[in-house]
């Protein structure tokens, strides 16, 4: 396992690499994560994989300077400078590369896809975000007037709670998203960061029709893989999204919640990966 960082504009980039082969996998972590969050996989995937995995602005040790959010073009620009200053591109079809992306990270998948449909060779999605538009996250980082919203509320979060706190008396939300919520507007800090994370993350929208289109073009495969407890991220969403590509996209939904980035799940995560 080597720890690298490259220069991105006024940036720097952290990423892992664990193993030398010849196929090239790009991982891309949950919300809160990092990179390390793939080191399990070194131990199962073999000798013929090279692993590379990149911590996303505001997350690990990457640090974001730049003014504005991160771009498709950052995202794709990042990734294949990663890939060209460790020798693992050239103008053959082996320069296609497998993408892994958890939660947060699909949706960093799905639109490196979008961009690069041709680059891609296999997409495995865990517990994927970016599949369906969250109304929260649209309202908080695509319309100014819930930007500045989302902003007040991040400093007060007070009658966010109080509204949070009748909507689950009221069975209008689970008791696993209240949770999950809670948890990231409880702490200032925790806040201070989810505000930065969305924003900057807020220009990476995936568009399910594109990538849908590219995948018959292209012929890629997708593995979809669900937690069967998760509340968070729902199976259903995935099942919606195999309609018109099920010759080419398989869906699996095993014994976990929504952390399906794990070593316990690490078999159905290498089947998914080697199939």
């Amino acid at each position: 396992m080597k720890n690298q960082v490259i220069p991105y504009q006024s940036s720097s980039i952290h990423y892992s690499v664990s193993g030398n082969g010849g196929k090239n996998v790009i991982c891309f972590h949950g919300y809160g994560e990092s990179s390390s969050h793939y080191d399990f996989l070194q131990a199962y995937v073999g000798p013929a994989f090279s692993l590379f995995s990149i911590d996303l602005p505001f997350h690990g040790k990457t640090v974001w300077a730049e003014k504005g959010p991160l771009t498709p073009g950052d995202l794709v620009d990042i990734t294949e400078k990663i890939l060209s200053e460790n020798g693992a591109t050239n103008a053959g079809e082996n320069d296609r590369v497998t993408l892994i992306g958890f939660s947060l990270g699909a949706r960093m998948a799905l639109r490196f896809f979008q961009e690069r449909p041709e680059k891609v060779e296999k997409l495995i999605l865990l517990a994927p975000d970016g599949l369906k538009v969250n109304f929260w996250y649209w309202l908080a980082t695509q319309t100014r007037a819930g930007n500045k919203l989302f902003a007040a509320t991040m400093k007060r979060p007070g009658w966010f709670f109080g509204i949070l706190k009748l909507m689950k008396k009221l069975h209008l939300v689970n008791s696993s998203i209240f949770k999950f919520v809670h948890y990231y507007i409880g702490d200032p800090e925790v806040r201070h960061l989810l505000y930065n994370r969305w924003t900057v993350l807020s220009k990476i929208k995936p568009s399910v029709s594109q990538i849908k289109k590219a995948i018959r073009e292209h012929q890629t495969a997708v593995r979809l893989i669900y937690g069967k407890h998760d509340r968070i991220i729902l199976s259903s969403v995935g099942e919606k999204f195999r309609s018109g590509i099920g010759d080419y996209c398989t869906l699996t939904v095993i014994n976990s919640g929504h952390q399906v980035l794990h070593e316990k799940n690490q078999q159905d995560i290498i089947s998914a990966l080697l199939h």
